[in-house]
This record gives structure tokens, sequence and C-alpha cells, in this order.
């Protein structure tokens, strides 16, 4: 293996060395397969290429201070990946089965697991699409899921700090009653063209509102929000929003550094009043916003140039859950070896 800069990594894709898929044919789900090979031979009529029938997940694992190597919350990952499946009508993988193959690659791969002071990890991405061959829509009868990881580097390289975020009037992260609340290929596609106007104009992420009233704050493209205000932490609840499993951990550890938590309906006009307010999720924890700018009416909501102190405390208390330098109390990792 070449050696790898463990500093010098980004939120990409390095090659490893195995990579594990269960295909379910015939009306079953096949045994768990090992395999070094990246690509996937699928027919040009398949399900997933047509109709989006596709969803994924993601989580980390951790080489933590003790020398030991942590998933954290698979099974929380597993359920979800559930529920996305269950929502586009593919066949239905169980819990056990997505934990082994995550468990599986991470011991198949543990040379690409980064040590522990390089602030880098391993990312997993189970991802599961429709395999049927034909024409017409329809539930796909045929799927492959497959577990493959990657060594990544710190989303902030230079350490935690504020980002940018544009609010989109014009385009929808996804439709009431829709497939926001389960992590499908659909969702992204559709925050492509704002995410990549937002980046034009000097904005990392983009806040979006509720698609029927367009006065309630949902979710940026790729994370959830929350505000911090007079000892609240405070998250939008929404059929539209996917529940993120970082964003459920913060509201633990908030509940445990005595804050009151609240998961509600957040009007726009709320923003005025929040001390802090972030994006979480897997590939950040927390993403600090300093700034955020309405495209349409130019409304600019400041939050200064400097991480909160709540919103620090939050990251590092997960942190140190995520790599062994504080006691797991809510039982969230699951140790591989």
């Amino acid at each position: 293996m070449e050696n790898i800069e463990w500093g010098a990594l980004g939120f990409d894709y390095t090659k490893t060395d195995y990579n594990a898929r269960i295909a379910f044919t015939n009306g079953k789900w096949g045994d768990m397969e090992i395999t070094t090979d990246e690509y996937i031979r699928m027919h040009m009529s398949a399900s997933c290429l047509h109709y989006g029938i596709e969803l994924f997940e993601g989580l980390k694992a951790f080489r933590g201070v003790d020398g030991k190597v942590r998933l954290f919350r698979v099974a929380d990952n597993a359920r979800r990946l559930i529920s996305s499946a269950e929502r586009l009508c593919l066949p239905v993988p169980t819990e056990q089965m997505i934990i082994d193959a995550c468990v599986e690659v991470v011991k198949r791969n543990e040379r690409f697991i980064p040590p522990y002071e390089s602030g880098a990890s391993f990312y997993l991405r189970p991802v599961m699409f429709g395999t049927s061959v034909g024409l017409g829509v329809r539930p796909s009868k045929d799927a492959l899921l497959i577990v493959y990881g990657s060594p990544v580097g710190p989303y902030f390289k230079t350490g935690i700090k504020p980002i940018l975020v544009a609010i989109d009037r014009e385009q929808d992260r996804a439709a009431p009653r829709g497939t926001g609340d389960v992590k499908v290929g659909g969702n992204y596609a559709a925050s492509l063209l704002s995410g990549d106007r937002a980046h034009r104009l000097g904005y990392s992420n983009v806040l979006y509102l509720d698609a029927a009233e367009r006065k309630y704050i949902e979710e940026c493209g790729a994370a959830n929000f929350f505000g911090i205000k007079e000892g609240k932490y405070i998250t939008p609840k929404s059929s539209s929003v996917l529940p993120s499993i970082t964003n459920k951990s913060l509201r633990q550890l908030a509940a445990d550094m005595g804050l009151e938590v609240e998961e509600r309906r957040v009007p726009l006009e709320e923003l005025e009043t929040f001390e802090e307010c972030g994006a979480c999720g897997t590939a950040a924890v927390i993403s600090p916003i300093g700034k955020i700018f309405d495209m349409q009416t130019e409304k600019v909501y400041n939050y200064g140039t400097e991480v909160g102190k709540v919103s620090m405390e939050l990251y590092n208390r997960l942190q140190d859950i995520q790599y062994g330098r504080a006691e797991d109390t809510h039982g969230w990792c699951t140790i591989v070896f």
C-alpha cells in the first residue's frame, strides 16, 4: 500500500481493499460476498437507472485514543436504511445484515482506518438500488446492497469554523409528504441547482424553507439545522426533514448539558433571535453558521466569526465519545476490534 498522508485527506473517495455485497434475487437474499471489485455490472434497463430506485447511508468508524476501533450508531443507520427501502418498495434487508456488512468492511479494511491523532476517520457508505430489468414504473423485485468504505480527512482542516449559508426560496429540497424524510438519491439531486448557485456566490451551503408555505426552516442540502437561544437547543420538526443521526445525538448531549431541547416548527423570523446556529451531519458533525443570506430579499442574519460556546461544547462532547476519550454512557459505539 502506498503511504497515505492522513492529514492531507479530504472528504472524498480513496480506494480500499474490500467491499461487501448482498443481492436479492428470486425472492430471497443471498449470502454476503466480499470482493475487491470497485465496479458494478448491470443491465442498461435496470430500474435504478431510470426511476431513481436508490438509497444510501453514511456513517463512520473511528480509531480511538485507546487504539480500539468504534463504529458510531451503526444500528441507527441500519434502521434508517430499512425505512428508506420500505419507502422505495425495495426488498428490505434485516438490521443485522446491514450491521454485519458494515462490521466486516471495517475489519477487512483495517489498514485504511486512520490513526487516532490524524483527525481523520473511516467513512462507510451503504448503498442499495433496484436491479430489475424492464420498462415501466413499478417496484423492483431485485436489488443489490453494497457497503464500502474510505478514509476521509477532517471536514475542517484548519479547525472548526463558521460557514456562510444562503436561503433559496426558488428551489425546494423535497415535497411535503414526499421522500424528504428518507435518505434517497433524488433528494440530493434536487438540491444541486440551488447549491451550485450558492457556491458561485461564495456560500458553502443552502438553507431550505418548507415547500408548502415557505415560512418555516427545513434543513440544509445535506444536513439538519439547529439554533441555540435562551438555554435551548431548537431544531426543525417536519415530515420533509431527514432524521439525522448526528442531530439525534446532539439533542441527547444538549439535554445532558442541561439545555432544553425543542423539536418543532421554526419560523423564518426566528433566525433573528438565535445566539448560535449550525448545520449538523456525519461529515462535519457540526458546521457552525456565521452568516445566513436570503438570496431573494437580501436580508442578512449575522452570528459572528467565532464558533459559539454551546456549539463548540456539543462538538467536543460528541467527538470525545466517538474517539473513546469519554465514556459512552448512551451505548452509541460498537467496538469492532
